[in-house]
Parts: C-alpha cells; structure tokens; sequence
C-alpha cells in the first residue's frame, strides 16, 4: 500500500507559479497529477513512468512540469503561467502495476488533494 500526501497548493494570481509536493510511502513506477474543480469531472493533468517518461494533457503543456525524485519518493507539479482555469483541487495518485503509464489506467492509490486557486 502507498500513502500520499500533498502540499504546495494556495491561491495565486493569474500568470503566477505554483509546485506541489506529493510525498509517497513506497514506489510506485507510475504516478500523475490529476484535478478536478466544482461542478467538473476529474481530470488527469500529467504522469511519470519510471523511466523518467511524461504525459499531459493539451491544456497545461509548455506550463506545467511533472517530476519525481526517486530518493525521496516525491512527486512534484511546477505550474508556472497559472491561468483561472487551473483553480482546482490538485490530487496526487500512484499505481504500483507495470506497464504504460498513461492518465487513463487505474491508479489504485490517492492523495487527499490539495486546493489550487488562481485568480485573474
């Protein structure tokens, strides 16, 4: 089992920059960032494999970056260029299968969530 725990969101202006944390208590080769805002359904906004892979969706890439540190099982978000389209709860998920890692596949561990909120 592996339990997530996220920090680093707040409330920002629109064109700001903002990097959640997500600390794990194990490995897991394929991990994401995924959103959802009020009234919306959750997304998945970017994953990482174990090799170092990525994948986001079209609307945050050329802003966000996704990254983990191995030697401290931590995911990282870097959004920089926040847009008020962005405000949402930020979640950080893991899944310990191998095997393409894609936002689609089930992921069977969830953080609680952090709050982005971006004003204009």
């Amino acid at each position: 089992q592996v339990q997530l725990v996220e920090s680093g969101g707040g409330s920002v202006q629109a064109g700001g920059s903002l990097r959640l944390s997500c600390a794990a208590s194990g490995y897991a080769p394929c991990m994401g960032w995924f959103r959802q805002a009020p009234g919306k359904e959750r997304e998945g906004v970017a994953s990482i494999d174990r090799y170092g892979s990525t994948m986001y969706i079209v609307s945050v890439k050329g802003r966000f970056t996704i990254s983990k540190d191995n030697a401290k099982n931590t995911l990282y978000l870097q959004m920089n260029s926040l847009k008020p389209e962005d405000t949402a709860m930020y979640y950080c998920a893991a899944d310990p299968r191998y095997g393409f890692c894609d936002m689609g596949r089930g992921f069977g561990y969830w953080g609680q969530g952090t709050q982005v909120t971006v004003s204009s």
